[in-house]
């Protein structure tokens, strides 16, 4: 288990479910988040729940400046931390990406340039220590453009590559990048979509799925696993065909 964990999006439904899975076991947890007043309350809860000294950092990750220095102040409070978690994100409006340059432009800072941005510092420091685990959570969409949601799919497939990359960089030097791939998650992101599926899982779920792949020093999930079946059968499609589909 993890002795000292940094949370992005300590806030989102995941976020909360996999801090609190891990508060009675760590000694100091850093939450970042958006909104100061939910990063109070789930500072509190988490307090409640365990022994850990619990910091916490405001962070609008549309916005850079906000972030330049935050790995440098977080690291000169709490200098053993081995584990970096990133939960954040949104789910933009394909079509108003679509009519919108700058609509398309905050969805990839958000769910792209910034997690690129924080990771750089974070993955120095994990060469440097020669130890150390990044999780963070992409996504299913990333794994094939659809017409529907390609500029969000865009953002997590070429977050999935960097991942990848870093993954192979950091191996040599004792570190662990784990990319987490969930299918439809019952979030408040989510909250506006038709969730009557079979195939939506709750956060529980996927912060359980997230913990033990980090114990386990796993690169790849899909959560819940079956969603791996699942791309593996819409990355088989022809794209003469696939490109006719209506996904």
């Amino acid at each position: 288990m993890p002795k000292s964990l940094v949370v992005f999006g300590a806030t989102s439904a995941i976020g909360q479910a996999v801090c609190r899975l891990h508060a009675p076991h760590v000694s100091n947890v850093v939450l970042c988040a958006r909104d100061p007043e939910k990063l109070d309350v789930v500072a509190a809860d988490i307090r409640h729940r365990g022994s850990a000294t619990v910091s916490t950092f405001v962070v609008d990750f549309n916005e850079p400046s906000s972030y330049a220095t935050l790995i440098e102040r977080i690291t000169a409070q709490t200098d053993d931390i081995d584990t970096w978690y990133f939960f954040y994100g949104s789910l933009p409006d394909q079509s108003d990406c679509e009519s919108s340059l700058s609509e398309a432009q905050a969805a990839l800072q958000t769910n792209l340039l910034s997690v690129l941005d924080l990771l750089h510092p974070i993955a120095n420091r994990i060469q440097e220590q020669q130890c150390g685990t990044i999780a963070v959570v992409s996504s299913v969409a990333g794994d094939r453009g659809r017409g529907s949601n390609y500029l969000y799919g865009t953002a997590k497939g070429a977050l999935s590559l960097y991942l990848q990359g870093l993954r192979n960089r950091l191996a040599r030097h004792g570190g662990t990048v784990l990319d987490v791939k969930p299918g439809f998650v019952k979030t408040p992101m989510t909250a506006h979509l038709d969730r009557s599926g079979l195939l939506w899982a709750t956060p529980d779920k996927i912060a359980a799925d997230i913990v033990a792949a980090v114990n386990k020093k796993s690169d790849i999930i899909y959560t819940p696993g079956y969603w791996r079946l699942i791309m593996l059968v819409i990355r088989s499609i022809p794209e003469r065909l696939f490109k006719r589909l209506s996904l």
